[in-house]
């Protein structure tokens, strides 16, 4: 359950052209505001056959829909909140993942008080899911363009991922590794800036009744998405903060200059791949990381996938618990303002270390 003083409505749009996007935007809405409001449904038929061939793990839609569980905890098209502003933060998946993939991080965000726009990426995505009616798979052979040539590639990362070294050490071995292997990632690094543009010129445009657009904007993602929100606060002076969720940096990053507050979310395997974010920065930085947990268990399929091997041993509610709480505390502080700093402590689900400015 959403754990911020407001409940959540939630709209979809989608837009179309050379390159399709649908988006799901997460608002708040007042508490007396939602009888009459229907909760959407949280996977289609198609969704959990994009999810369970991009993963290679089966998802039953029947078992799902059988369970009553099947919905999101917001409201379809609820009224929102009259003769107020919210700030705007936008949210990327994974590679392979979905777009309502972080529903309950992006959800319990909006009832504190954000506006959340989520993307679902062609391509890339699982599915995407239209509003006309159609959807779109992920490329085929997805996981073998991702490294050229592939078994090269996939070898020299799980190399890099037991090396040892400083933090630009690491970022520049990282460096030298994308160039060589990784062009095809690379490229949808700006595909994805370029749909998260395309997608937030139709937000200011059509939703400016509730975004505070004076606040300019958030970004956040998961994987491929938080290298997205990273390359964003790099490139876009519209983004004054983000947060990466356990996320490989992606992008020709070297000489440039950080110049927005970043949140780092990891687990403890994946450290080596986001050193970048701790070097040639002008505000602080958060180095956040998390026990006991997978790659995957940032996502919704924490909830989901019993298999403690894919998402970790540590459990969901602690996950939910801890995750929205740095998400907050960041945002509050960085893009609401109602805060100097994050307020982030360490327990034994996760470690938080502020990296003060180099520059």
């Amino acid at each position: 359950m959403p754990t911020g003083e407001y409940a959540v409505g939630t709209m979809t749009y989608s837009l179309y052209g050379e390159r399709n996007i649908a988006c799901r935007v997460y608002y708040p809405v007042n508490n007396d505001s939602t009888e009459g409001c229907g909760k959407p449904r949280y996977m289609s038929p198609e969704l959990c056959k994009g999810v369970s061939k991009t993963l290679s793990f089966p998802i039953s839609y029947n078992k799902i829909e059988k369970s009553g569980n099947n919905f999101s905890e917001c409201f379809v098209n609820a009224p929102c909140v009259e003769g107020k502003k919210f700030p705007l933060v936008v949210f990327s998946h994974g590679a392979g993942g979905y777009r309502e993939s972080n529903s309950f991080m992006c959800i319990d965000l909006a009832s504190h008080g954000y506006v959340v726009l989520c993307i679902a990426h062609p391509g890339l995505a699982a599915c995407v899911e239209y509003d006309n009616g159609t959807f779109e798979y992920a490329e085929k052979n997805l996981m073998f363009k991702t490294y050229k040539p592939y078994w090269r590639g996939a070898f020299a990362l799980m190399k890099f991922m037991k090396e040892t070294g400083s933090d630009r050490e690491l970022a520049e071995r990282l460096d030298t590794i994308e160039k060589t292997y990784c062009e095809y990632l690379m490229s949808n690094i700006l595909l994805w800036e370029e749909d998260t543009k395309r997608a937030v010129s139709y937000a200011k445009e059509n939703l400016s009744y509730m975004i505070d657009l004076d606040k300019k904007i958030g970004a956040m993602g998961h994987s491929f998405g938080g290298a997205t929100a990273y390359a964003l606060c790099q490139n876009d002076t519209d983004y004054v903060c983000g947060i990466n969720l356990d996320g490989i940096i992606l992008g020709d990053f070297a000489g440039k200059v950080l110049e927005t507050p970043f949140m780092q979310i990891s687990c403890e395997a994946n450290l080596n791949v986001v050193t970048r974010v701790y070097l040639d920065h002008r505000k602080p930085v958060y180095k956040v990381v998390f026990k006991d947990l997978q790659h995957l268990g940032f996502c919704d399929l924490k909830f989901a996938i019993p298999s403690k091997s894919i998402v970790g041993k540590l459990p969901a509610d602690v996950l939910h618990e801890n995750v929205c709480r740095c998400q907050r505390e960041f945002f509050d502080a960085y893009l609401k303002k109602t805060k100097d700093r994050p307020e982030l402590e360490s327990n034994e689900a996760v470690t938080a270390t502020e990296i003060a400015p180099d520059f």
